[in-house]
């Protein structure tokens, strides 16, 4: 029996050679089982591993747990929780950045449009989580996002305080400091808040699309997930952050922008989002 399919559901972790069993997660939700081998061979989880998996399967039921494989639990797991590490650190650092630049606008003469630095940056952290859904489930994926808004929070809590803390007499940045801090707490309010449904919802779709369209088609759910997760991110952010310190007119405006930039980064998200998942698929997960 050799699988067509490309892991639509199921992923091979490693082995546990003592216990001829097998480890494998389940994508959608990013549980992991054990399974014996020859169990597995017999079940219809094998249906939904890719062929290599599937080799790798025979071969160590075949060879009584001596044979090496690509899929052993040592050498495979740390390099994949490496690779979780880094996306995480990586959704988090643009994630602060992309809010502390948010204090600046930028104005666009030749457009006549007002934005922010990090509109720019900030649709590459739907790419990460995009990534994250396909190759460690929702569950990871979702612990991820969770990590990047409690840091958030925390950041939010200690600038605030900094700002109580008494100054050096005569010191001319204490009160611009105090103005631009309060600022960026307003932002980092809103963007956590905006982060945290945002990302949700991108995560969400990404999943139940993949569950709908068997695995296949990944430029539509990278897409259409992005879609939504831009239009609920950029409403959400923009009135919280500024709404009482521009006009409406010129908020709606700035959400518009935002929208249209985003929706252009998530055309280009696309080949990326193809592009990682081969890498993954290459060095990290050994297919």
């Amino acid at each position: 029996m050799v699988s067509g399919h490309e892991g639509s559901k199921y992923k091979l972790l490693g082995f546990e050679n003592k216990k001829n069993l097998a480890v494998v997660m389940i994508i959608s939700t990013g549980k992991v089982i054990k399974v014996r081998l020859s169990e597995l061979l017999k079940s219809e989880m094998a249906d939904e591993l890719s062929r290599q998996e599937v080799r790798s399967v025979y071969k160590k039921h075949y060879s009584s747990g001596s044979a090496l494989t690509a899929y052993e639990m040592n050498d495979r797991n740390e390099r994949s929780w490496m690779m979780y590490v880094a996306l995480n650190v990586l959704l988090f650092v643009l994630y602060i950045f992309t809010n502390i630049a948010a204090t600046k606008l930028v104005y666009i003469e030749h457009l006549d449009i007002v934005v922010t630095p990090g509109v720019f940056l900030y649709p590459l952290t739907f790419l990460i989580v995009d990534v994250l859904n396909e190759s460690y489930g929702f569950k990871l994926a979702r612990k991820a996002i969770m990590f990047a808004f409690a840091s958030n929070a925390l950041i939010i809590i200690l600038l605030s305080a900094a700002s109580y803390l008494p100054a050096l007499s005569g010191w001319k940045l204490d009160a611009p400091y105090g103005e631009v801090m309060a600022h960026v707490s307003s932002v980092l309010l809103a963007s956590s808040v905006s982060f945290l449904f945002s990302e949700y919802v991108n995560s969400y779709l990404l999943c139940r699309i993949k569950e709908l369209t068997n695995s296949r088609f990944l430029f539509l759910r990278v897409f259409l997930s992005t879609f939504f997760a831009v239009i609920i991110d950029s409403f959400i952010f923009c009135f919280i952050a500024f709404y009482g310190v521009m006009p409406n007119d010129q908020i709606l405006q700035m959400v518009y922008v935002q929208v249209a930039i985003k929706m252009c980064f998530a055309v280009f998200n696309v080949l990326p989002a193809y592009g990682a998942r081969s890498l993954f698929r290459k060095y990290v997960a050994g297919n």
